[in-house]
């Protein structure tokens, strides 16, 4: 290569490390994005009702922050309690678990407890698991700002985004080729409406989630009802994962009552999780993401190594984004037009051997 190439080559190098290096910083630009988008189309909706864009914008924000302090003040001076019984009940119920999952393995095979952690050792062996996806997430923010500032900022970004977006959204558009700056343009839209679907499914998943397992366990008698209903339905945030994680705490809680129950609490959310996903969602949402469930579970784990519990928040987010960018650019802007000469020539000598071919064989045949 000539010089300016190996110049271009390393300038380009030294823009991915440095991209590598601010990538947390650039994770929570993009959940600033996602805030913006959101209360963008609330703020629509207020302009189609006739209010000015200013007005729009104060309405949604305020819908938002009075959201926000309803919730908390509605919800968690009861789950402070329920919280507090739930991190004491759930260590009791795990240990309880692991002592009748030795008493039951112990009838199958002797050898087989030995292989049975206890409570203490379970704990030692995920505590550097946690302490690496932890340590992998928001640590830059973490260790300078602190979390409530990390928030202020993402609130902060996310509102500049919503306020005037229109020089944000060309600015990034420049820097694109003249000739491809419209089919930009048209991709982020494609982008925007993806996420308001993802948004819409999301809200609606961790809302009904909520309310059939606060229903159910209070049905069963399970205590700390509220507290456990509200982490399945933020759980329900993260796809795959989250409800499985979800329903470890109540199982255990509900053995120190019964083992019957349980069981019964992974049936009720095993129920509740399938006529959401099958029932439910289908005839009320009409446009939902269409990412396949390995799709999703992959990009969950790669989000999640190399960003950490951020990465692993926004791991759906990012995977519908990334899906539709690679659809349309890669896909049909590159792959599909690539046309190679000497292949086509090829294909075109195959098709016309293939053509008379059945010519041939019938003038040889006896």
């Amino acid at each position: 290569m000539k010089f300016s190439q190996w110049l271009g080559f390393i300038g380009f190098i030294l823009c991915l490390l440095v991209l590598w290096q601010i990538r947390q910083l650039l994770l929570l630009l993009f959940a600033a994005i996602v805030v913006a988008n959101a209360l963008n189309h609330l703020a629509n909706w207020f302009q189609s009702k006739r209010i000015k864009r200013g007005y729009a914008i104060a309405l949604s924000v305020s819908l938002l922050i009075s959201s926000l302090i309803i919730f908390g003040w509605l919800i968690i001076p009861p789950f402070i309690p329920q919280f507090q019984e739930l991190l004491t009940l759930m260590p009791r119920g795990i240990e309880r678990l692991i002592t009748w999952l030795r008493t039951n393995a112990s009838t199958i095979d002797p050898q087989l407890i030995h292989a049975l952690p206890n409570l203490q050792q379970l704990t030692q062996q995920l505590q550097p698991v946690i302490n690496q996806i932890a340590g992998q997430g928001l640590n830059i923010f973490y260790s300078t700002l602190g979390l409530p500032l990390t928030l202020l900022l993402l609130f902060v970004l996310s509102l500049m985004l919503l306020v005037d977006p229109h020089p944000y959204r060309q600015g990034f558009i420049r820097l694109f080729p003249s000739f491809y700056r419209s089919r930009i343009d048209y991709i982020l839209v494609l982008c925007e409406e993806s996420l308001e679907n993802w948004l819409i499914s999301i809200l609606f998943r961790m809302g009904t989630i909520a309310l059939g397992s606060f229903i159910g366990l209070l049905i069963l008698g399970i205590p700390a009802a509220l507290a456990l209903a509200l982490l399945a339905g933020l759980l329900a945030f993260i796809p795959n994962i989250g409800p499985l994680l979800s329903v470890i705490p109540p199982m255990a809680i509900a053995l120190l009552d019964t083992p019957w129950k349980s069981l019964a609490v992974l049936i009720l959310y095993l129920v509740i999780h399938q006529i959401e996903s099958h029932i439910i969602a289908p005839k009320i949402m009409i446009q939902r993401s269409n990412l396949l469930p390995a799709i999703t579970l992959l990009s969950q784990l790669f989000f999640a190594t190399f960003f950490g519990f951020l990465g692993l928040f926004l791991a759906l987010p990012l995977s519908i984004v990334g899906q539709v960018l690679l659809k349309e650019i890669l896909i049909k802007d590159v792959l599909d037009k690539i046309q190679s000469p000497t292949c086509s020539s090829i294909l075109t000598n195959i098709s016309e051997e293939d053509k008379l071919s059945p010519d041939t064989t019938s003038s040889g045949s006896p």
